[in-house]
């Protein structure tokens, strides 16, 4: 990507609401590594003003008339140079979805002052690095964002020992406690399953690394044993997770604790 001038980062912040995008541009303003920013209150504007110059950073809402921001950040994760985008949306469900197409951030309307600085943090360590084919996809979801009391938290992937489904949202087990997101398991499933987490039941994802004994319940069904709960695993499951849970220990993978 093009590295940002001396005068500071080249940001354009794109919104269908009017206020909310000037809102959004003092708060940028004040940020001492941003120099300018430009402003679009549609797709085809934004569209214009990035192919009109270089820019460092795209501040992109989801929800638009006509392209959202979804098929607008598609589009620039196809140029030569992309900016760094952080999509800034009212709606916390497309998260999974925003990650795995590289995006540096996600925020949660209202953005504040602190959580839009920690944005800035991410999009200075992904402007220091090198460009590559695939910059953040390979990886996606390493953290996964949790809103708690107007708060927004990350939760490490490294620290999930199994993934609950609960309709729309699934429930992330760790040894700090159980969190609640909004994410279809079968997303989670896709970005994860790069990272040893594999499906063992139809509502569970279980990081085979956390599995410490594989146990028998009170019906002769199989339970796989965590540090923080078992895990039900279905019979169309057990034997590939037996073969995964051997070639683990053969790679040093599996110690039989926690990740």
């Amino acid at each position: 990507m093009n590295g940002p001038t001396t005068s500071g980062w080249r940001v354009l912040a794109v919104d269908d609401v009017a206020p909310a995008v000037g809102e959004l541009r003092r708060l940028l303003l004040d940020a001492p590594e941003v120099g300018s920013v430009a402003t679009a209150t549609d797709t085809v504007t934004a569209l214009r003003l990035i192919q009109s110059g270089p820019l460092d950073v795209v501040f992109l809402d989801i929800s638009m008339p006509g392209m959202d921001g979804m098929e607008l950040a598609s589009l620039l994760s196809r140029m030569t140079d992309p900016p760094v985008v952080v999509f800034v949306t009212a709606y916390e469900e497309h998260a999974a979805t925003a990650y795995g197409i590289g995006a540096a951030d996600y925020l949660l309307k209202p953005v504040r002052p602190e959580r839009l600085r920690a944005a800035l943090d991410r999009v200075k360590r992904f402007l220091a690095t090198p460009s590559s084919p695939e910059p953040e996809v390979v990886d996606a979801l390493a953290a996964v964002p949790v809103e708690l009391a107007g708060r927004t938290r990350f939760v490490r992937r490294d620290d999930v020992r199994y993934v609950e489904a609960q309709g729309d949202y699934v429930r992330l087990h760790t040894p700090s406690g159980a969190h609640l997101v909004r994410i279809p398991i079968s997303r989670l499933e896709e970005h994860w399953s790069h990272a040893s987490f594999v499906r063992v039941h139809r509502s569970f994802l279980l990081a085979v690394p956390a599995v410490r004994e594989l146990r028998s319940d009170l019906t002769g069904g199989l339970l796989a044993h965590t540090d923080v709960g078992d895990v039900p695993v279905s019979r169309r499951h057990a034997r590939e997770l037996r073969e995964l849970l051997l070639e683990a220990a053969t790679r040093g993978v599996f110690d039989g604790g926690g990740r």
